[in-house]
């Protein structure tokens, strides 16, 4: 059985290219090109529960929890971070929905591209500082009841099949502009 940050650092890999999708976006929208309604939409779908009721909620409701209980500094410290920047991401994204529905495409990028920076510099920390110390101080016991955790979030707040819908999502969109 595999460490639970290496499942999420699977699945920053997985928001990495979606963020570099969201990017080609932005460059499309900022030339004034048309990018499909349809698109923006999927996107928003992908990062409101990939990115943050299953990733983010791994992290927040057992990750960083558990590792508070091992020492790691909460809300001073690195784990705070964290949880602020899923904050700033969330309004971004809020930004981004409220631009969609309101067909304002430039404020879609604008905020989309803040929600980019954002979290290239977070999903940097988390996989080179912050997953480190929990791979550390964690025993192998409470890394095995993580891993169990996580797979309880996935199907009770994403249901069976979504993730697969993603990676397929991910692929389609890919094509069109990477």
């Amino acid at each position: 059985m595999g460490k639970p940050t290496e499942e999420l650092k699977e699945e920053h890999e997985a928001i990495k290219l979606m963020l570099q999708i969201l990017e080609a976006i932005i460059k499309k929208i900022e030339r004034r090109e048309d990018v499909p309604e349809e698109h923006l939409e999927k996107v928003l779908d992908f990062i409101k529960v990939f990115a943050d009721k299953w990733h983010h909620g791994k992290e927040e409701d057992l990750l960083f929890p558990v590792m508070e209980q091992a020492g790691v500094p909460g809300e001073e410290g690195p784990i705070g971070a964290m949880l602020a920047e899923h904050d700033t991401g969330r309004s971004y994204v809020r930004r981004m929905g409220k631009a969609v529905s309101g067909k304002k495409h430039r404020k879609f990028a604008e905020n989309a591209r803040a929600y980019t920076q954002l979290l290239e510099q977070h999903i940097e920390k988390e996989n080179n500082i912050l997953y480190p110390m929990a791979d550390a101080r964690l025993s192998e016991h409470k890394q095995e009841e993580l891993l169990k955790g996580f797979e309880k979030i996935e199907k009770e707040r994403v249901g069976e099949g979504k993730h697969e819908e993603f990676h397929e999502l991910l692929h389609r969109l890919k094509e069109v502009y990477l």
